[in-house]
Parts: C-alpha cells; structure tokens; sequence
C-alpha cells in the first residue's frame, strides 16, 4: 500500500515499515497481492483461519445469511443461527457447559470469562476478587485481558491502570512442580480471596508459543476443584484442533468451567467469539433483582452472518477428514523438525499439535524485541511465506488443507533463512 495510507496497522512501528502489502484475494493456503505474488499463509493469518482461504461451503453460508438477516439488537431477540451454534458448542464442549455468551472478539471472550467468575462471587456475597495465571501468557489488548496476561513490552505504558493479578511461574520441568507447589502455597494462605485461574492450555502463543504437558494441565485444575476456584480456559488460540485434538482442554481429560472461544470458530471467516459456563455461574445472575444482570454487551453481539459462518465451519468437521489432516501436519511437522535439531543455530525445538516452534541462536536480544525477527520476517515474504516470528521465535501453524509439499515448501525457505543467517544480520 502507498505510504500516505491512513491506516494504523496493528503491532506495526510504521517508522520501521511504512508499506503494507495489499492481498486481493484468497484461496486455500494461499493469499494472492497486488503485485503479483502467491504468499503461502504458515500462521493461518494470525491463527484464525482453519480450513483454508474462501472454503466455498462457509462463504455460501455467508451469502445466504447476508441475504435473510444481517444484524439484530440481541438483548430480547434471538435467531437461528445463534440457537443452532450455541447447541452445538454445549454439545461439543463436554458435560457442564451449558449456557453461551456471544461477543465479538478473543479479547472480549476472555474478558466476559473474567467478569462472569468475579461477578459471580459478588452476586452470591463472597466477594472474591484475586484473579491467577500463568507467566508470561497473553489474554488480549483490553485492559482487563492485560491485566490477567504477563507484564511485558506489549503493555508497559499502562501498567498503573492494570489490576493485580498472582503470576504463577511457567513450568520449568516435565512435572511442573515449580508451578504446582507455588500454587499449592497460594491457595493455602489465600484461597477465599481468589476467584479464578487463567491459562491457555498446553501452549502459549502470543508469550512464545511456550508448552507445558496435559498432567500439568489436569494438576492445576484439580487444585482449582479442591480449594473452589474456578477454571477459565483461554482456548482462543488453542481450540479446534490447533493442539491436535478439538479443544486442548481434552488432553488433560477436564472440563473447564469457563471456556473462551474466538480465531477459529468461524474458520477465520468473521468475528465472533462465545465464552461458555456452567449452570452454577449463569445462575448466580438469574434473578428478579435486575441488579444482578450480567451486564456485558457489543454491539454485534450474536451477529447471525458470522454465526452461520461458525455453523458451516463446524460442519465441516463432520463432512471432511479434518482430523486425518490435523494428523498428518503433525506427523509431516515431526519430520522437519528432527532436521532442524541437528544444527546448532536453532534451540527450544517443540511441538503440539498443528503447532511447531523453535529459537533461533543469535548473539543479539532475545524476545519479542529481538532484530532478529522483522529480519527473518522480510525473508520469508520475499520468498514467498508468511511466516511472523515472535522475536527470536519461530512458528510455523498453517490451515488444515496445507498439503505435505506446501509445508515441506515452508521448511525449505525455514532451512535457507538459517543458512543465510550471518549475511541477514550484516545487511
């Protein structure tokens, strides 16, 4: 795009890059520019879309949709769509989740989870107010989602205005027992004070694509079950299928009882998020006392376009082999990565699911802020890939059509970046 575009892109220096690249269009694993170029997308366009570009069964249900009913004031009406989806997603989620809150982004999602918990506490007169997460995770850029996820570059300018949340330590070992005994030791000394937990299970993304085991994972929650706490799963990113099962939560054999879902419920069509909750806290505001409301809306809240989006979307887990190609992207992933681990530039090799990360070794700053990133990130383009690494940090997590030749073309330019490495940095 030219450089006198009004646009402010997001998580752009456009001191740094001026420029953005215009798509035009889409299809599959491929997004097509202005000027000419095929860019295979490796991150599923910031992890949302999971079946590919422009699936032709989710944009008929887009155009059929828009064609009947658009939007709707979703406080005292409802429609199809909206019905037909929250059925499915209690029917989907597991035993317990039984009511779904519509918004309109993971942020907000995570935002309605934390607010359901708190208020729940207030409207039956206990008043527990301490939320807990894990380090270094990432909620959103509300102020809320902020407060729960790491202190970091991301949101040092608004620090004062944040609430207090307990950290608790990343599990540094197989078993987590650093993160395990902290949290035993909270709970013991403040356990009617802490109103809900917060993590993104298995794998953090935003903080590194960081990744803990499911026995870390069932631990916490059945801590969070002893002492009363409630258990919010920030399955934003994590959920359909990116992890290698539909919801991450799955592999630790828990339901939790609040659970955020936004990227890939539409397929990455439109945006819609759903926070999903137990009985107990919806009816904790179901009353006569207006004053127990939960009061939380946006204004597209239940839009019916991208809720038929959802539907299609998820039909399509029933109509295609979508798990047999979660599968074989692990598999295919497992085999670049033995590569990978015989060099010596490249540290931190993992894997979950549809999900493989690695860090590159350089003398530079590690992190979000490390050069090396915008580096290896104008590389890729140039070659044909998108790729966005999180600093010294790179993933690879692609839409589910990917074939193997596609991914193999991804770790090719992956091989070549690392060989040419010394000259990127000199340039």
């Amino acid at each position: 795009m030219a450089k006198n575009s009004p646009i402010w892109h997001p998580f752009t220096q456009h001191a740094l890059f001026p420029d953005s690249i215009e798509v035009t269009s889409a299809k599959g694993v491929y997004l097509h520019t202005k000027d000419g170029r095929k860019i295979i997308d490796g991150i599923s366009s910031w992890w949302i879309n999971t079946h590919g570009h422009c699936h032709p069964k989710i944009v008929a249900a887009v155009q059929e949709q828009a064609a009947q009913l658009d939007q709707v004031i979703f406080a005292g009406f409802t429609h199809e769509p909206a019905e037909k989806l929250a059925r499915k997603l209690v029917d989907i989620t597991g035993n317990g989740l039984d009511h779904v809150f519509f918004s309109d982004s993971g942020s907000t999602a995570v935002e309605v989870g934390l607010k359901m918990a708190v208020g729940y506490w207030h409207n039956t007169g206990r008043h527990r107010k301490t939320i807990v997460a894990l380090e270094h995770g990432y909620h959103g850029d509300t102020f809320g989602t902020m407060a729960a996820g790491a202190r970091s570059v991301y949101n040092a300018a608004y620090n004062p205005f944040l609430f207090d949340v307990v950290h608790l330590p990343f599990p540094d070992t197989p078993r987590g027992e650093n993160t395990l005994e902290a949290f035993r030791n909270l709970l013991a000394s403040r356990a009617n004070d802490i109103a809900a937990f917060i993590c993104e299970p298995l794998v953090l993304g935003a903080g590194g694509m960081k990744m803990y085991s499911p026995e870390i994972l069932k631990a916490i929650h059945g801590l969070c079950n002893d002492y009363g706490v409630f258990f919010i799963a920030d399955e934003v990113m994590t959920g359909f299928g990116r992890t290698g099962t539909l919801f991450a939560s799955e592999q630790a054999g828990i339901v939790p009882d609040i659970l955020c879902l936004s990227k890939g419920l539409t397929g990455g069509y439109l945006p819609l998020a759903v926070t999903l909750c137990t009985g107990d806290i919806y009816r904790a505001f179901y009353s006569r006392d207006r004053a127990k409301t939960f009061f939380h809306s946006s204004s597209y809240t239940g839009n019916a376009i991208a809720c038929a989006a959802s539907l299609a979307a998820l039909e399509l887990w029933d109509e295609e082999p979508v798990l047999e190609r979660i599968k074989n992207i692990k598999l295919w992933h497992g085999e670049h990565l033995v590569k990978l681990a015989a060099r010596a530039d490249v540290a931190n090799i993992r894997q979950c699911g549809t999900i493989a990360a690695f860090d590159v070794v350089v003398d530079a700053q590690s992190g979000y802020l490390s050069n090396i990133g915008p580096i290896l990130h104008e590389y890729y383009l140039k070659s044909g890939v998108l790729l966005r690494p999180l600093g010294n940090t790179v993933y690879i997590l692609p839409p589910y059509c990917i074939t193997q030749s596609e991914l193999a073309g991804i770790y090719e330019t992956i091989f070549r970046s690392l060989d040419d490495i010394s000259s990127l940095i000199n340039q």
